[in-house]
């Protein structure tokens, strides 16, 4: 694989990349790039999670490194949101789960690197540059670059001002040279690129995915039972959530459905040489098959293809993909993790 071909494959399905030339220049200067993507370990995983993480994936076949880095000191930090006592059993949840969605992804676990970031983030270099950024960067600014992922409220608390310096330092500290992260985490890594300078280092590459509307056409979010398919969830829990979606016949904009057969279901079923199918009775037309996103988008827009028939091959695709999750994830492990509920 050639650099323009690694590129394309780690482009494809991004809403940015900072700088698409720098990422060249990176898989021209070295075979084995090391990228690494972080997740706070706050309110259980689902299926909103697979987009960053099928990513993961393209990253593997084009030859990366890739640290997956699972920040149990942030998710305290932002609000309490995983109380302290709880962090080691989230940490474990979260591993789980990222392990059982790569394997129902079909990737080479044994090249990604599990990281916890309480296991290096108390070292003394770590904090000296920490402290560095505390004393260079002001309220504001750190706030503003935070607030797409940290909760600010009207008093809020210390630890959301150090969540994107701890952020950024953890790049540097896993020696990444590529970020790889949702489009919410791009205030907190260009504050890391424009500090690079003052610090004397050098800038990493950074790589956005889109955020998946939720199953009510909003964000989909950890908080919001409605909003989102939890990894535990069975095949009737799937099917009935994924009928209730939001999926307005012909809009693509805001659909949640759609989404995540562009960005999680084709680019699995298109890796594999298949093809998407969706089993519909004779008198609607019959069963049929889609070989890109491109083709069944453009069936949907033009009516061919109703809601009722998308949400069906989504919902088959879910389940099974939710099948190989389960088996990874201990639901005694989930609740130690979330006494109190998901």
């Amino acid at each position: 694989m050639n650099t323009q071909e690694k590129v394309a494959l780690v482009a494809r399905n991004t809403q940015e990349i900072v700088s698409v030339d720098e990422l060249s220049a990176l898989f021209e200067a070295k075979d084995h790039p090391h990228a690494y993507i972080g997740f706070a370990p706050t309110g259980a995983m689902h299926v909103g999670h697979m987009i960053p993480i099928r990513k993961i994936v393209d990253f593997l076949k084009a030859g990366c490194q890739f640290t997956f880095l699972i920040a149990d000191l942030h998710a305290y930090l932002d609000d309490n949101k995983s109380p302290w006592e709880l962090l080691d059993a989230r940490f474990e949840v979260y591993k789980q789960s990222t392990i059982g969605i790569l394997e129902s992804f079909g990737a080479p676990l044994e090249r990604v690197q599990f990281v916890r970031g309480s296991d290096f983030e108390f070292e003394r270099s770590y904090m000296e540059n920490v402290l560095q950024m505390v004393g260079d960067v002001t309220l504001h600014r750190a706030k503003r670059a935070a607030s797409e992922v940290v909760r600010f409220k009207d008093d809020p608390k210390l630890g959301g001002f150090v969540y994107p310096l701890l952020q950024i330092e953890d790049v540097y500290a896993l020696n990444a040279d590529i970020a790889l992260g949702g489009i919410d985490q791009r205030g907190i890594y260009m504050l890391g690129r424009d500090l690079a300078p003052r610090m004397n280092r050098e800038k990493y590459v950074c790589v956005f995915t889109p955020l998946l509307p939720g199953l009510t056409g909003a964000k989909m979010s950890s908080s919001d039972a409605s909003s989102k398919i939890e990894l535990l969830d069975d095949e009737a829990t799937v099917r009935k959530k994924v009928n209730k979606a939001h999926c307005p016949a012909g809009e693509v904009e805001g659909n949640g459905v759609l989404a995540f057969l562009e960005h999680v279901i084709f680019p699995l079923k298109m890796d594999a040489g298949e093809v998407f199918v969706i089993d519909r009775p004779e008198k609607f037309g019959g069963s049929v098959s889609f070989d890109s996103f491109e083709a069944l988008k453009d069936a949907f827009v033009s009516g061919e293809l109703h809601p009722a028939d998308v949400k069906q091959g989504l919902a088959r695709e879910l389940t099974l993909l939710l099948g190989v999750v389960q088996q990874h994830l201990s639901p005694d492990v989930m609740s130690r993790a979330y006494p109190d509920g998901h």
